[in-house]
């Protein structure tokens, strides 16, 4: 069973979300908060394996409390989602940047976000790469930008440097494959190697390692 967190300061919309979660024999909804500092204590009281987590809420924000959820070691095992109806560069970021293992609008389909959940609840990151590729464009053009490579950014191959910049256009493991003209089992170990020699919680925080230490062209 995989276990939800609902956290959105409008009644209406966590109704709809938790009637579409427990649609499922494989959810179950753990809780609701309408605010973040709510939600963060939920969040380690019930250690659930999800949280959908709006951005603009009273409190804290979305963003705060997802930092906040993923900075807690008891919380190892909890993923967010962050759900807004915002579908702003800016806010994408700073969800990656804090730990959020996927980014939806709430206008995206049921059938996807129940999609979702089961996904980033098998450690998969949900971040599409439309979402990415503007971010990238947004992010890696600001004349401000400074680099700041990852600690461990020397650990890496240049294979793995170059498959962690790929990542971070937003390239799936079956494109990086297609563009290093090698199979989509070396492609994903590349990945993998990738990600635990730099620490990296799933997909998506690789994602923000590669803005950060400017391995993705403008």
């Amino acid at each position: 069973m995989i276990t939800v967190l609902l956290a959105d300061d409008q009644g209406l919309v966590r109704i709809g979300l938790r009637a579409l979660v427990e649609s499922e024999d494989d959810l179950a909804v753990v809780g609701e908060a309408a605010d973040g500092l709510s939600v963060v204590e939920l969040a380690r009281r019930e250690r659930p394996d999800v949280v959908l987590m709006d951005v603009r809420m009273p409190g804290i924000d979305g963003i705060e409390a997802t930092r906040r959820i993923v900075a807690d070691p008891e919380l190892a095992g909890t993923r967010v989602i962050v759900l807004t109806t915002f579908e702003l560069d800016e806010y994408v970021f700073d969800a990656l940047r804090h730990g959020a293992s996927g980014f939806l609008t709430k206008d995206t389909r049921p059938a996807e976000l129940l999609r979702a959940i089961r996904l980033v609840a098998e450690g998969e990151a949900l971040l599409s790469p439309s979402v990415t590729r503007r971010v990238v464009r947004e992010f890696a053009t600001r004349p401000a930008r400074v680099p700041r490579p990852h600690p461990r950014l020397g650990t890496l191959t240049d294979r793995e440097r170059e498959v962690v910049g790929l990542v971070g256009e937003g390239l799936s493991n079956v494109e990086i494959a297609e563009r290093l003209v090698v199979s989509p089992a070396t492609a994903r170990t590349h990945v993998s190697r990738a990600m635990v020699k730099l620490g990296a919680r799933d997909r998506a925080q690789l994602v923000v390692f590669a803005y950060q230490s400017g391995l993705v062209q403008a």
